[in-house]
């Protein structure tokens, strides 16, 4: 099925004691004041994603020693935010604040294709990176090198372009907007348009979720094992290693900490992304299938309400990333701090935790004489 353009007549269903609308009229839940405040919050998270997420690519772009692999894939995920930010989210705005949808029935099909080809391809670099963090803290293997993340990048733009398309050809049913403020998949009962959604849906969310949420608790545990490692080890010296090692010898076990703090930094901020995804995508990947599975919601009052929020939260992913990205990594918050005028560097500059580069695959060795790095 293509878009639902069937031109239903205003009627009530007794059956499900909820009430439809024509697909051509208004439907305006929100009065008109609180409707310009919601586009004007719209447009300030547009801009706040274009910018940041562009200065992320900026920084990336013109600083060759900022192009490691695990930047190229930050890269790409900012960019893939910028898209969603230009293409999906203005005319989310528009509908918002005019109440109708004005951009046609095919733009309608090509808009929601678009929407999740992005998305896709950000959980897809958020696949990669958890999967590399996995492979680099739990399995000490650190192959992943900017040649292999570029491939990586183009075959996941490929697959997600492959998995997006059949939404804009008729595969599943997408709503032309008077009950959403976007075009989002409609109420079917096609087996077809079901399965399409069903896939979709899993392969936005419930796939990388279950995959990164497995990642991520073996990297817990793993970095937990290396702590005790290193506690036992402070607490095992001896004097005889004490005159050994000298007063060198008694700073090692602080040094050690001030490592590991190092190492896991970077496994931090991609488990603060992490957690991000799963608030804003949870809620929409559970709204999205009782939109399709579901008369009784799909067609409830409630459901532009319900729609509008849980759009917003998916967008809020986009905006927050960047902010997250200069909170977290010394270098892209200095990178971007060049990119701002002087007479606007209004807060005082954060000084690094730690200016050693530490591989994230050490594996601290405790011997008598010393602690190998």
């Amino acid at each position: 099925m293509g878009c639902n353009t069937t031109g239903l007549d205003f009627f009530t269903l007794s059956e499900y004691n909820v009430t439809t609308f024509p697909l051509n009229s208004k439907f305006e839940p929100f009065p008109t004041p609180l409707r310009i405040l919601l586009a004007i919050i719209m447009i300030v998270m547009i801009a706040i994603a274009f910018l940041g997420n562009a200065i992320v690519c900026l920084i990336v772009y013109q600083k060759p020693a900022m192009r490691s692999a695990i930047n190229l894939l930050l890269a790409t995920l900012a960019f893939s935010d910028i898209m969603l930010s230009l293409f999906c989210m203005p005319f989310t705005a528009v509908t918002i604040i005019t109440g109708s949808w004005y951009f046609g029935t095919q733009f309608c099909q090509i808009s929601a294709m678009l929407y999740w080809f992005f998305v896709l391809e950000g959980v897809a670099i958020l696949l990669i990176i958890s999967v590399d963090r996995f492979l680099i803290i739990v399995q000490r293997q650190d192959k992943l090198n900017p040649h292999k993340a570029k491939i990586m990048i183009a075959t996941s733009w490929v697959l997600s372009f492959c998995i997006s398309f059949p939404s804009m050809v008729g595969w599943t049913s997408v709503e032309v907007p008077t009950r959403a403020p976007q075009c989002v998949l409609g109420y079917t009962e096609f087996s077809a348009d079901r399965a399409y959604a069903v896939m979709l849906v899993v392969a936005v969310f419930f796939i990388p979720f279950s995959v990164m949420l497995y990642s991520y608790l073996c990297i817990l545990n793993t970095v937990r094992r290396n702590s005790v490692r290193i506690h036992n080890h402070a607490d095992s010296l001896c004097l005889s290693q004490v005159s050994k090692l000298g007063l060198m010898g008694l700073q090692k076990p602080h040094q050690m900490n001030v490592d590991m703090s190092f190492k896991t930094r970077a496994f931090t901020t991609i488990l603060i992304l992490f957690i991000g995804f799963s608030l804003c995508w949870l809620p929409h990947s559970v709204f999205s299938l009782l939109s399709v599975f579901s008369r009784t919601f799909y067609y409830s009052s409630s459901f532009y309400i319900i729609s509008t929020c849980i759009l917003w939260l998916t967008y809020l992913k986009s905006v927050f990333n960047p902010v997250i990205y200069c909170w977290r990594i010394r270098k892209f918050r200095e990178a971007c701090m060049e990119f701002i005028p002087k007479t606007f560097k209004i807060l005082p500059k954060v000084p690094g935790r730690a200016k050693r580069r530490i591989r994230p695959s050490t594996i601290y060795v405790c011997s008598e004489h010393q602690s190998e790095v």
